[in-house]
């Protein structure tokens, strides 16, 4: 039995590749589970998080495959290198891959370009007749019938502090400049079919699971009908979402009754300017009060994400923006500063303008500056983005926030607590 070692990189920069106190690595991420299920029973199949677990250069093993976002990357070339010098084949797949699969070559004996589920099967069986190529490339997207439900079994659940997460969609209707995942599945919003949903979410050992979707609600049908019949299950989920769901009273209600506790929302800016350039018009900040008022009043918390740095922001954006959240409270809010990912019409744009300064992958988490901003200095850019972290979360603007109402108040404290941890680790600066 031929052996197959799947493994995810750790980021030393960004804060999501590290891992808690407790030594737990936050949320599991699907990609490899779900190429565990794709591969034939006569391979042997190991899954690493090397987030939590060293990685062990003399494991004899067949073929090493590595998925990575872009500020995993260059830990994932070093553990491509290390084991090619064994005489290990390596293969490696992912957004970045897809997006760079030439210099990804580099490192790999094989890269899978988009999707791997039209192509995995075809990989191995070359690989077990030593005819191994370069690329394997996934030109049509593939349909959501029938798709192998994600090997968890594979997983220490003791290493995650959330482990059932499920997609029930692909893609993303909307077309936003910055968006690498977008890039990768496309923006052709497919479906799962509602029952084999259904039943893999009736095989979690948890109450409690996330929607890893870039957007649940996209084709608002088809969430109605999944929300109506998760109602039974009495489960407790989150997932991402537009705001726009919150203009669809049905929607918004089904969402909450199903149990939907929180929504990841992408804001993004409160600049009607920017929305319209990042090709996200259809957002307006004249319109956010009000879908604010309309979710919280239908028990559901808002977990707000912001981006600093677009074009018409200047150092003014960062108060601004601190006064949204306080002002409506906003349960928690994550914030970014814009980063050009490879294969994004942001970086196309950016490359082009030749406004991108830095190329060290590990810096493409969010949290650094790497590009020329129009309307501040990079200095600002950065110092700005620490100081609304951590003056988001000081204990009285968390409690305040966690305080506007009794329901769903355990939910808005743990994900403070959360993010008060990441900003905490941050320079304390002034504007």
């Amino acid at each position: 039995m031929k052996k197959l070692l799947l493994i995810l990189p750790r980021s030393k920069r960004g804060y999501w590749g590290k891992v808690s106190k407790n030594g737990k690595a936050g949320f599991v991420r699907l990609s490899l589970p779900a190429v565990a299920a794709l591969t034939p029973s006569d391979w042997d199949i190991e899954i690493l998080d090397a987030r939590t677990t060293p990685v062990d250069f003399d494991k004899k093993v067949d073929l090493v495959g590595i998925t990575a976002f872009t500020a995993e990357i260059p830990g994932a070339y070093k553990l491509a290198d290390g084991f090619r010098n064994k005489g290990i084949k390596v293969v490696m797949g992912g957004i970045h891959v897809s997006a760079l699969p030439e210099e990804a070559l580099q490192h790999a004996d094989s890269v899978v370009v988009g999707e791997a589920e039209g192509v995995w099967e075809k990989l191995l069986s070359d690989c077990e007749k030593g005819e191994l190529k370069q690329v394997y490339r996934s030109d049509e997207l593939i349909e959501m019938t029938g798709m192998a439900v994600s090997r968890r079994d594979l997983l220490d659940r003791n290493m995650y502090s959330s482990f059932n997460s499920l997609q029930a969609t692909r893609g993303c209707p909307f077309k936003c400049e910055y968006c690498a995942v977008t890039a990768f599945f496309g923006n052709k919003y497919r479906t799962r079919p509602i029952a084999e949903v259904i039943d893999e979410i009736r095989g979690f050992d948890t109450k409690d699971f996330f929607f890893v979707d870039d957007n649940i609600t996209g084709q608002p049908k088809y969430a109605r009908e999944l929300f109506k019949e998760l109602i039974p299950l009495k489960r407790i989920w989150g997932g991402q979402t537009t705001i726009n769901f919150a203009n669809d009273e049905e929607l918004l209600s089904l969402y909450a009754r199903s149990g939907g506790r929180y929504a990841f929302i992408g804001f993004e800016t409160l600049s009607e300017s920017n929305l319209r350039k990042m090709n996200k018009s259809w957002n307006s900040p004249n319109a956010y009060k009000e879908a604010i008022k309309k979710i919280h009043k239908a028990g559901i918390n808002i977990i707000g994400s912001f981006i600093f740095g677009l074009d018409e922001d200047n150092p003014a954006v960062f108060q601004k923006t601190f006064d949204f959240i306080m002002e409506n409270n906003i349960d928690a809010a994550q914030f970014h500063i814009l980063t050009p990912f490879p294969g994004t019409e942001l970086y196309r744009a950016m490359e082009q303008e030749g406004r991108i300064t830095d190329r060290d992958w590990s810096k493409y988490h969010t949290g650094e500056v790497i590009f020329k901003p129009e309307n501040m200095t990079a200095d600002e850019l950065q110092r700005g983005y620490w100081w609304v972290y951590r003056k988001t979360y000081t204990l009285k603007n968390m409690l305040k926030r966690c305080l506007r109402s009794p329901g769903n108040l355990i939910t808005r404290i743990g994900a403070n607590l959360s993010y008060r941890n990441k900003a905490l680790k941050m320079p304390e600066v002034d504007l």
